[in-house]
């Protein structure tokens, strides 16, 4: 691959920090010039490898502590790795840490004019951009006051409007946009994406894994200062959801419902073979095993593209390989093509429990409802749990079905939204002076 079209390149990073018992320890390493060692070494990231090609979107993912905030410092070039090099090709803006760059005795102002020189720009092109970071950070007069007076979320409209705003080849944001309040959370995620479309390369770390599949096109879990995977966003992060919810305590049941409704076992039972392929992620104990997620219409048969407020029905089959009590509940989650959840439609949410599984048994769980969904595919993704507190699941599929929704024939015309309403009443008055 050529190298004109990577932005960044991660050559065998490794950062390795030392750990002191005591204050003193440092001293005697000091005084013993390295012929004696008083720490312990703390590797922070250790052999990380990735390129990061021109425009894209890339996310990083992980626990607290996984070393994402370490990495992103070392590719800002605000850390030296311990071992290996970054290759940046352009020129970077970061939003590594709330009011970082910024002097809290200076103005709003002034420390528009400091950022911005030091990310390479002169008086006179911050002056062009200044009324455009001034109307974008919507902070008021607040501008000509110290930034120690701000509160954290005025801080994330200035940083992020100045780092936005000069319109940098390599964006980073590190967990920022989670302070301020959700209409400029929406302003700022239409103008990283305004940027992407523009070929600016985007790093972007954050827990919120929805908004991680819908803007990154990869995404690289670490895991303990590792690469644990790296691929398609949406893989990468189902992977994690199911790594982080895994339990391995013993299950314990409650006692028998008798008062629970039973689910529809019709005669739809059947085994996709395929299933397992188109899945992007598969995890659970498997002492109940899915066989099968289909759509079927009203009369029965299978389909596999619908329209707006069609009645439809969506069955998953499924084996017991034990004997197991009354109590257990599935759930059914609805995605579309940017991997933003629809919704999703519990069987405990509606009073239905599943009645007592039997090893060898053969069963059905039926959802039978009117479309909601507009134009466009959308994936199907199944879960089987027990009455237990948890995420102890026998059973977890994602995108486990696909359906597409056309446009109602009776409209020629594109219509937005991922929503369809059918009846709107809509009133027009008009009013004379």
């Amino acid at each position: 691959m050529s190298s004109d079209n990577i932005a960044i390149r991660v050559n065998n990073v490794g950062k390795c920090y030392e750990m002191y018992g005591k204050p003193s320890h440092r001293l005697w390493q000091t005084l013993t010039m390295g012929r004696k060692t008083f720490y312990k070494e703390f590797w922070a990231l250790r052999d990380i490898n990735f390129e990061v090609k021109k425009s894209e979107c890339v996310g990083i993912i992980g626990r607290n502590g996984s070393g994402k905030s370490t990495l992103l410092q070392i590719i800002a070039g605000t850390l030296t790795p311990t071992t290996g090099n970054v290759e940046v090709n352009g020129r970077v803006a970061a939003l590594l840490e709330l009011g970082s760059g910024f002097n809290p005795e200076f103005t709003g102002r002034d420390n528009i004019y400091m950022n911005a020189s030091i990310l390479g720009l002169t008086k006179i092109e911050i002056n062009a951009k200044y009324d455009e970071i001034v109307a974008f950070a919507d902070i008021g007069e607040f501008i000509d006051q110290p930034v120690k007076t701000y509160s954290s979320g005025m801080i994330v409209r200035l940083a992020f409007a100045v780092q936005v705003t000069i319109e940098p080849d390599i964006l980073i944001v590190d967990e920022a946009l989670s302070v301020g309040d959700v209409f400029f959370q929406q302003k700022c995620f239409n103008r990283l994406r305004s940027l992407q479309k523009s070929g600016t390369t985007l790093l972007f770390v954050s827990h919120d894994l929805s908004t991680v599949k819908s803007l990154c096109d990869k995404c690289i879990y670490l895991e303990e200062g590792k690469i644990k995977c790296l691929g398609a966003s949406t893989e990468i992060c189902d992977s994690y959801y199911n790594n982080t919810t895994k339990i391995s305590n013993k299950v314990v049941f409650t006692q028998d419902r008798g008062d629970c409704k039973q689910p529809t076992y019709g005669k739809m039972f059947r085994i996709d073979e395929l299933m397992p392929r188109r899945c992007t992620e598969r995890s659970g104990s498997f002492e109940v095993k899915f066989t099968a997620l289909d759509v079927y219409d009203e009369s029965g048969y299978m389909i596999f593209d619908c329209q707006p407020n069609q009645n439809i029905r969506v069955i998953a089959s499924f084996v017991a390989n034990k004997d197991f009590p009354a109590g257990a509940s599935a759930g059914l989650l609805c995605r579309n093509e940017r991997n933003l959840e629809m919704f999703a439609l519990n069987t405990d949410r509606f009073g239905t429990l599943l009645g007592d599984l039997k090893k060898d048994h053969r069963y059905t769980i039926e959802w039978l409802f009117k479309n909601p969904l507009n134009a466009g595919k959308y994936l199907f993704s199944i879960g089987l749990k027990p009455d237990v507190e948890g995420f102890y699941f026998y059973d977890r599929i994602f995108n486990a079905s696909l359906l597409e929704v056309r446009a109602p024939q009776k409209n020629n015309h594109s219509i937005g939204g991922c929503v369809y309403l059918e009846e709107c009443d809509i009133k027009f008055f008009q009013f004379n002076e």
